[in-house]
Order: structure tokens, then C-alpha cells, then sequence
């Protein structure tokens, strides 16, 4: 009867001590739902921010850049714009200046000087001459603007050479018209002064 008490006794503590005392699976179980859930919300926070913060900044600088650039560029189309009109502002004061000196000098020419300078002023290389030459010489076909300014370029040379001509007309004591001594002398003196480049000399450059 004693003995059959007290396992009863002992039956009883153990129950009790079970219902008010956890155990370690308990305590195993709660414990890491609380650190899991505080451990893993938080970083992810973070990083959504910081994610959120850097794509902000790299947007701002991405604005502040082109706002750059444009402002760099409106700088510089202004400043082409200002030196383009300089230049042409410039360019019709010399083109004025040179129309006045031109009317000084006609208005002082003879008669005679003025009809030569009419005549002058008219005359003109054809230009299917002058590009079948160029095209004779070179071997290519030229534009009409290259055909333009080697007409202009051949109407200067005539007139240095017969400018020159008749100045040998003058120092040989005789007078117009042009005799074809007259131009091949003329045409040696530019040579000799280096203003026709002499086509036949090769310069050897080793001996």
C-alpha cells in the first residue's frame, strides 16, 4: 500500500512537472521562427533601398550629364554662329572696299585703256576646250566647278605674259601689235623670275 502511494506520488510530480516546465522541443521550435523572421525581413529591406537609392543617383547624374552637354553644345553652335557672321561681315567689307578702289580705277582710264579692259573683261576660254584638255592630260573625267576655275587660272596666265610682252615691246624700242618674239621673250623672263614652272627639268635628287 505504501510503495503503491508513493509511484502515485511520483506519477503526479512528473505530470505536473511535464505541463508547467517546456521542453527542449519546444524551445527549439519557437526559437528560430522568431530569428528567422526577424533575420531575413530586414536585409531585403535594405537592399530594396539601397537598389532604390543608386538607380535615383545614377538617373540624377544622367540628367545633370545631358543637361551638361546640351548647354556645351548651345555654346558652341552660338560661338559658330558669331564667327560665321564676323567672317561675312568681314569678308562684304573687302568685297565694298575692293568695288570702290575698282570704280577709282576705271574712272581714271583713257579711252583707250577702258575698251582694252572691256575687252579684257570679256574675253573667255571656251570650256569644252579647256575640260577636253584637262581630261587629255589626266585621264579622269573633271566637274564643271574644275573646269570653272581653270579657265579663270589660264585667262590670269595670258594676261601676265601679255602684260609682259609688251613690255618688251616697249624696252626693244617698238611698237604694237604683239609679235610672237615679243611673247617668247616674255615668256622666258617669267621663266627666269620662276613664275612658269619649267616642265622639261627633272631634278635629280641622287647621283
Amino acid at each position: 500500500m505504501a510503495n503503491h502511494s508513493v509511484s502515485l506520488w511520483r506519477k503526479t510530480q512528473m505530470g505536473s512537472g511535464m505541463e508547467m516546465s517546456p521542453g527542449p522541443a519546444a524551445l527549439t521550435d519557437t526559437a528560430p521562427e522568431d530569428t528567422n523572421g526577424e533575420g531575413n525581413g530586414d536585409p531585403e529591406e535594405a537592399a530594396t533601398e539601397d537598389a532604390t537609392e543608386l538607380k535615383g543617383q545614377e538617373a540624377s547624374d544622367l540628367i545633370e550629364t545631358g543637361r551638361e552637354d546640351s548647354s556645351l553644345l548651345a555654346s558652341a553652335a552660338k560661338k559658330m554662329r558669331i564667327e560665321t557672321k564676323e567672317r561675312k561681315e568681314k569678308k562684304h567689307e573687302v568685297d565694298e572696299d575692293e568695288i570702290q578702289k575698282m570704280q577709282i580705277l576705271v574712272s581714271s582710264f583713257s579711252e583707250e585703256q577702258l575698251n582694252r579692259y572691256e575687252m579684257y573683261r570679256r574675253s573667255a576660254f571656251p570650256k569644252a576646250a579647256i575640260k577636253r584638255l584637262i581630261q587629255s592630260i589626266t585621264g579622269t573625267s573633271v566637274s564643271q566647278n574644275v573646269v570653272i576655275a581653270m579657265s579663270g587660272i589660264s585667262k590670269v596666265f595670258v594676261g601676265e605674259v601679255v602684260e609682259e610682252a609688251l613690255d618688251v615691246c616697249e624696252k626693244w624700242g617698238e611698237l604694237p601689235p604683239l609679235q610672237p618674239k615679243h611673247m617668247r621673250e616674255a615668256v622666258r623672263r617669267l621663266k627666269s623670275r620662276g613664275q612658269i614652272p619649267n616642265s622639261k627639268h627633272k631634278k635629280i635628287i641622287f647621283h
